[in-house]
């Protein structure tokens, strides 16, 4: 039973990575703006401006989480995080466009309204990830 366990590890080792390190990056995503929003709230910084300090830091861990824990990679590191920070750039600014939406037009609680947002782009980077970003890491697997 040891051996079976290992050698199918082995065999997904690096699709055991990717969802380890997506559950950790879920769960500092959806920490990280509220916890900084109560910690900053006392000296009335705006939600927007936590906003940008949160996803500065969520997209910063997720890169190293991906590009040390998860792919391994040896590359350029400038270009690998330029590339990584582009495309959850545009995720940040559909966020910067909703959020504000959320919580002066529907009157949301800017933690509430970040942590539904949040939840909305986990489930659409993995579509995304899955379709495009990995598409060739992800070529003749199921």
């Amino acid at each position: 039973m040891k051996l079976k366990i290992q050698r199918m590890y082995s065999q997904h080792q690096k699709k055991v990575r990717f969802l380890l390190a997506g559950a950790v990056n879920t769960f500092i995503g959806l920490a990280t703006y509220p916890l900084i929003y109560l910690i900053l709230n006392p000296w009335n910084i705006g939600y927007i401006q936590v906003l940008v300090l949160a996803q500065f830091i969520c997209i910063t861990f997720s890169f190293v989480s991906n590009k040390y824990f998860v792919f391994r990679t040896k590359g350029n590191l400038k270009n690998e995080y330029i590339k990584f920070f582009t495309f959850h750039g545009v995720y940040f600014l559909i966020n910067l466009i909703c959020l504000p939406l959320l919580v002066e037009l529907l009157k949301l609680n800017p933690m509430i309204a970040q942590t539904l947002f949040s939840v909305a782009i986990v489930v659409s980077s993995y579509f995304w990830h899955n379709s495009i970003t990995f598409k060739s890491i992800n070529a003749g697997t199921k």
